[in-house]
């Protein structure tokens, strides 16, 4: 069975005037090279907020910092979801299409008078039932993830369009709403204003708990397992089968739930919402050090990637003179140069 091994991390200082947290980095990436991407994620981050503050200003500061968060809350969770997935060598293209119908669904009926925490319900019980489906037909009906995950896709942006194919907006009295409300963690007078939302302590749960499942729960061992080698986990007596369907409902699920907190931030859904979302997704897992193959990944280095694919968007909102283009272009690069990064790890673990 393919495992994480947790690196020591009390590496002592190499020679005079070394750094202790460069040898420790040095240490943790020899011991197991399948933590490098996620390094590298960091390493890119920190730089993009250096290079922000010194070109831009105003990156280092709670305000920033914390509406960063906010605004990509539901990215989190859904990178969240999407690294169960891929970590057992799936796909999931349909999150996006799943916050379309979910937030289309979720708006009307609460605009119809529906209690509030029902609607929330339903909203991620939509995902769950996406989820439960898109795992059945892979795993009871061999459809590859690709496609089983296409077919969910087409059909949650079909019923997102059967419902609405107009701007659905929630009442300015809608308790939804709550959950997108800003509160002040810390009042502005001396420093620059820190900001939470609920929204984003849910995404702060999802990561903890997704964090606990894979990384000290049985289920989370079989999800590598099955990732390092599906046959292998099988004739070892693991739970392939309902793994393999569970990764497929929780990302459903958190999809769900990402589609609860987007849609109260924004207090609006539309049929095109979550447009190339799973491909974001993807991305932020992949960016994040998660291996395509599967077996190995971080959903903490997922959270990463999705704060770079973030930070990416206020950096090229600052700059001005960037279209809003070359997004599309700079994560294409961003994500390709992993993709090679995660190669180089695969062969220098295979040798």
């Amino acid at each position: 069975m393919t495992a994480v091994q947790t690196p020591s991390v009390d590496a002592p200082v190499d020679g005079p005037g070394g750094s202790k947290l460069g040898s420790t980095i040095k240490r943790v990436i020899a011991s197991n090279p399948s933590v490098l991407p996620t390094v590298a994620a960091i390493v890119i981050f920190i730089g993009m907020v250096i290079y922000g503050e010194v070109a831009y200003g105003r990156i280092v500061q709670y305000n920033t910092l914390s509406n960063l968060l906010i605004n990509n809350a539901h990215l989190i969770i859904l990178a969240a979801g999407m690294t169960f997935v891929i970590l057992t060598g799936g796909i999931d293209l349909s999150v996006g299409s799943v916050i379309a119908f979910s937030s289309v669904a979720g708006v009307m009926l609460a605009n119809a008078g529906w209690n509030p925490w029902v609607v929330i319900v339903l909203m991620i019980l939509i995902g769950t039932v996406f989820g439960l489906a898109s795992g059945i037909l892979i795993q009871y009906f061999n459809v590859q993830p690709f496609i089983a995950t296409l077919a969910m896709m087409f059909l949650g942006r079909g019923l997102a369009s059967l419902l609405s194919t107009q701007p659905e907006r929630l009442a300015d009295d809608s308790q939804l709403l709550w959950l997108g409300e800003q509160f002040k963690l810390i009042d502005g007078e001396k420093v620059n204003d820190v900001v939470i939302t609920p929204g984003v302590i849910i995404a702060f749960v999802v990561v903890l708990v997704a964090f606990f499942v894979l990384h000290r729960t049985r289920t989370g061992r079989t999800v590598y397992a099955i990732g390092g080698s599906e046959s292998s986990s099988a004739l070892m007596g693991l739970a392939v089968p309902r793994t393999k369907i569970l990764v497929y409902v929780i990302s459903g699920t958190l999809s769900g739930i990402a589609a609860v907190v987007y849609t109260s931030r924004l207090g609006i859904a539309q049929n095109i919402t979550g447009i190339g979302w799973e491909l974001d997704a993807i991305a932020a897992t992949v960016i994040g050090g998660t291996l395509l193959t599967g077996g190995y990944g971080y959903v903490l280095g997922s959270v990463v990637g999705a704060l770079v694919l973030g930070l990416m968007n206020v950096l090229i909102t600052r700059d001005g003179g960037i279209p809003p283009e070359m997004t599309t272009i700079i994560t294409g690069g961003i994500l390709l140069v992993f993709v090679l990064l995660q190669r180089a790890v695969t062969s220098k673990r295979q040798t």
